[in-house]
């Protein structure tokens, strides 16, 4: 009987540790490209969704949990949800406050959907494309909303960029002594997580880009970007190896 391999990876340490300088790295490289390039939001939005479009192909074609590839696309996510976010802010006008609102119901739906059609919203099935389909569009909801999120507190509400990560982290280590001492669903808890370590990956960005003036430590987006880029890229690599290192030995060379 053939095996259905899991699309995504399992819910490790390293798991969690890629996915928040993931999340930094899509604050502070959106910046970096829309306001240090010049390129502007509307362009940079374009491009962005156009490689991020063609990374998602490729990831779908592969049908199975490839470290690199997946990766790639959490990072493009990142990037194009805090994109989405900062055009309807910037140019739409739209308050963070009804950002939050929309999103927030535009990912419930999402969810909903994804129940309703598969009885289960656990990551360690994403096994068809259509679970792989929701999965996806349930994350690029999460960084859309993460970011507004992130934004409201920080700097709509003048709670600044270290508050609200603490405030972050504090939320997130509820959820976990929920998870481990008090028998939290492990799917609700994943998912209460993994929305609430975008905003705290925003925040985090901005506390270390911004110049101190705007309330940060002044590293710039270039500065932060590739420090963050340069541990993933690590971590990644790592993960790769152990994957080969743990893949089984094709039948034609056993003993």
């Amino acid at each position: 009987m053939k095996k259905i391999l899991n699309r995504v990876p399992e819910v490790t340490g390293s798991f969690w540790i890629i996915k928040v300088l993931a999340t930094t790295v899509g604050e502070t490289a959106a910046d970096y490209l829309s306001v240090n390039l010049n390129l502007g939001l509307s362009v940079t939005s374009y491009v962005m969704s156009g490689v991020l479009l063609i990374a998602l192909l490729n990831q779908f074609r592969l049908k199975r949990y490839v470290p690199v590839i997946y990766w790639i696309v959490v990072v493009l996510m990142s990037i194009t949800g805090t994109l989405i976010t900062d055009r309807l802010v910037d140019e739409l006008g739209v308050s963070l406050i009804t950002i939050n609102i929309v999103f927030s119901v535009v990912l419930a739906v999402v969810f909903a959907l994804w129940y309703l059609n598969e009885k289960t919203l656990a990551m360690h099935s994403i096994n068809t494309a259509k679970r792989e389909l929701f999965y996806w569009a349930a994350i690029l909801f999460t960084f859309a909303l993460g970011t507004a999120t992130g934004d409201l507190l920080a700097e709509a509400l003048k709670l600044g960029y270290a508050q609200s990560a603490l405030l972050f982290c504090l939320l997130i280590g509820i959820v976990a002594v929920g998870y481990y001492y008090f028998r939290m669903n492990a799917v609700l808890a994943f998912w209460i997580a993994y929305i609430l370590t975008r905003p705290l990956g925003a925040s985090t960005g901005d506390l270390l880009s911004q110049p101190a003036k705007n309330g940060g430590f002044g590293f710039g987006t270039i500065g932060t970007s590739m420090l963050f880029l340069s541990i993933i890229v690590s971590l990644v690599i790592y993960l790769s190896l152990k994957q080969k290192k743990l893949a089984p030995m094709p039948i034609d060379q056993q003993d």
